[in-house]
Parts: structure tokens; C-alpha cells; sequence
């Protein structure tokens, strides 16, 4: 049986929690995990997009993309993710979760679902970061058609992954489900190995 203070304990823990370790020599890559990440899926009821992008402005100053791109306002950023669909992130440190904050401010406008658990993000950077990738993504990451604030859901390595750009450095953050950390480090570190995989 549980006490107060047993309850207390517990923490959430990322999906790489234990995994991530420096390989090779060198930073041809870097990583860095996003646990504090807060992440939540927004879907729009039918016919209620437009609605629900006057909502999300009128009470954030965020404008939801209406193309596979990614837009922020503060510390919340929004993420198209398929027709009327988007991941929303926000930074650690706000008061309150980000699930209960959405789902107040959209009302019945859009189905929201927290995915801050479900989920495990890293932040990837370094110069050899695309050749890296390019062993196991099959989109084009080349800077003339992949750029800062570009949004792809793909597979990398036959995982399912949500990968959007942050700069031109270039710095990447790509989520997939915590379940797949395991599988997913294996590959990444496999791949990034040859070039030095920096943490």
C-alpha cells in the first residue's frame, strides 16, 4: 500500500533515462534529451478549424499552421502535423499542465490529448548531423528544401518519428514514442558512431 510520502517520490522519467552515452570520438553529432518537454496533440472537430485557429490566437498569440510547419508564441510552439491536426509543446516551467491549459482554452473546439508521457523527444545538432540521419530517414534534409521551422512525420529506421527544424545549425528535435527510445537510440547511435556521437 501507498503512503503520502511513497506518492510524493515519484517522478516522471524520460524514455532515454539510462541510455544516452557518448560514442566514438569527437561531436560529428550531439544530443541532448527534451524530457522537459510538455507535449500535447490538438485535433479539430469538423468544421471548427478555422474557429479554433481564432481561439489559439486569441489566447496564446499562437498561429496553428495550416501546412507541415511549426510556429511559436513564448514558450508554446505548434507543429502541423496532418490536416487539422498539431502537436503543441511548451517549454518546462509553466504553471499548471499544458493539457488542462489547452483543454480550457479551446473548449469543445478540438479534441486535446496529453502526450508529454507517451512521448520521447531529443534535441539532435552537430555537422555531421544529415549525413547521420540520412542512413535512416527517407525525406531530403538537404538546407535548400528542408529549412528552420519545417515539420515532417516519417519513419527513421522503420520508427515512427515527428522531426521539425530549429536553425540553420543545423539543430533538429525529433519525438517518437517512449517505447521506441530503446530501438531508436541503438540505431542512432550505431549510425552517428563513425562521425563521434557527443551527449
Amino acid at each position: 500500500m501507498f503512503d503520502a510520502a511513497s506518492v510524493r517520490q515519484l517522478q516522471s522519467r524520460s524514455g532515454f533515462a539510462g541510455l544516452l552515452k557518448p560514442v566514438g570520438t569527437g561531436a560529428g553529432v550531439t544530443v541532448a534529451d527534451r524530457s522537459g518537454l510538455e507535449s500535447v496533440t490538438l485535433a479539430a472537430r469538423k468544421g471548427q478549424e478555422g474557429a479554433l485557429a481564432q481561439r489559439m490566437q486569441a489566447a496564446y498569440g499562437l498561429e496553428l499552421p495550416s501546412a507541415p510547419k511549426r510556429s511559436t508564441a513564448g514558450t508554446l510552439a505548434a507543429l502541423g502535423t496532418g490536416p487539422s491536426a498539431w502537436l503543441v509543446t511548451r517549454e518546462a516551467g509553466e504553471a499548471g499542465p499544458l493539457v488542462s491549459d489547452l483543454t480550457a482554452a479551446v473548449g469543445t473546439l478540438a479534441s486535446v490529448t496529453d502526450q508529454t508521457s507517451g512521448y520521447a523527444v531529443l534535441r539532435l545538432s552537430g555537422p555531421r548531423l544529415r549525413a547521420t540521419l540520412a542512413k535512416g530517414l527517407d525525406i531530403d534534409l538537404h538546407p535548400r528544401v528542408f529549412v528552420p521551422g519545417d515539420v515532417a512525420v516519417t519513419a527513421c529506421s522503420h520508427i515512427g518519428v515527428t522531426l521539425w527544424q530549429l536553425d540553420d545549425v543545423p539543430t533538429y528535435e525529433i519525438a517518437l514514442f517512449r517505447s521506441m527510445a530503446g530501438s531508436f537510440w541503438h540505431w542512432l547511435s550505431d549510425s552517428a558512431a563513425e562521425y563521434g556521437l557527443a551527449v
